[in-house]
């Protein structure tokens, strides 16, 4: 379970008391999760989520992630809202850690993702940038083409220990983006972390996005990448085109990409491929073994990014013409 904070319900009571939610019923631990505390609290005037911020999170970063949500909720997009206490404040502070309160999302999210899903999220990306196009807060990528050196420096002399020749790899594959990387393309807030465990459904429904601790400002159409390396590859690491073109549709069917951003896809989709190798290769090497929350394999990416080395054209993706 992936609670790294305790906190009792002497301490949680009085909180939702201070946040008019009437009594505490009832609340427990959320084993999704690998950057912060999260519980399910029952209160009298509702459901909702209580996040403790750990280490990984910065809390010079939290009026940007928590005003992105209010944001984003006024303007239609399903994601949770914060609540505020009766002081107007969006954060508080329980069992030592700085904490939020949000609203409740139904919903859960798919284990095998299907074409309508990747659909559905297709849309709701193009949805997510259309909305936030006009959030007036920014926060640089601190894990773009610059952090994935800093990342991979911190661990490149055991980067073999993962896979024989993997150090060369991620070594070949940064160089070739530092020459590659595309500078111009149209930009603003990203979610930059869109897994299927980030997506809820209701049946074929799409009910909510969930997890905005990684968004910032950066190409929308690379968020777009990171989508397609998350939803469009099968468990045998094979790419579905299928879904793929499921995905690119219902995103364009909103904000079509441009000329320039259909031809720099390869290159984005291998930078979004790397970025999630090198920081799933530092996690493997870095967390301890009887952590409560086991590091995800980085050979799922360096699968996925062999692919990517290999297309010649975006339409390999299905991005020929705009729609």
């Amino acid at each position: 379970m992936a609670v790294y904070t305790e906190v009792t319900d002497d301490e949680l009571a009085p909180l939702i008391a201070d946040y008019g939610l009437g009594e505490l019923l009832s609340y427990k631990g959320i084993a999704e999760g690998v950057e912060n505390t999260n519980f399910l609290v029952h209160a009298s005037e509702g459901t909702f989520i209580l996040t403790l911020y750990e280490r990984r999170v910065d809390p010079a970063d939290l009026p940007f992630f928590l005003g992105l949500l209010e944001h984003l909720a006024k303007r239609g997009i399903s994601c949770p809202l914060p609540v505020r206490n009766r002081a107007g404040e969006v954060l508080t502070t329980i069992a030592g850690r700085t904490a939020a309160l949000v609203t409740y999302l139904e919903g859960v999210w798919p284990r095998r993702p299907r074409t309508v899903h990747c659909g559905a999220v297709g849309r709701a990306l193009a949805e997510l940038h259309l909305a936030g196009a006009d959030f007036p807060m920014t926060r640089p990528n601190s894990l773009g083409l610059e952090g994935w050196h800093e990342v991979f420096d911190r661990f490149a002399t055991r980067a073999d220990e993962i896979a024989h020749g993997l150090g060369n790899l991620i070594a070949y594959e940064l160089a070739y983006l530092d020459r590659a990387w595309p500078r111009s393309l149209p930009s603003g807030v990203i979610h930059a972390d869109l897994f299927p465990d980030n997506v809820f459904f209701v049946g074929e429904r799409l009910s909510g996005l969930i997890d905005f601790y990684f968004a910032c400002n950066d190409a929308w159409a690379y968020d777009l990448a990171i989508c397609l390396n998350a939803w469009c590859f099968e468990a045998d690491f094979s790419f579905n085109a299928t879904k793929a073109r499921a995905l690119l549709t219902a995103y364009q069917a909103l904000r079509p990409l441009t000329a320039a951003e259909r031809e720099a896809f390869p290159i984005l989709a291998r930078g979004a491929a790397l970025r999630f190798l090198v920081t799933r290769a530092y996690d493997w090497l870095h967390t301890d073994r009887n952590a409560l929350v086991k590091p995800h394999d980085p050979n799922a990416y360096v699968r996925r990014l062999r692919f990517h080395q290999e297309v010649t054209s975006p339409g390999e993706y299905g991005l020929e013409h705009a729609p």
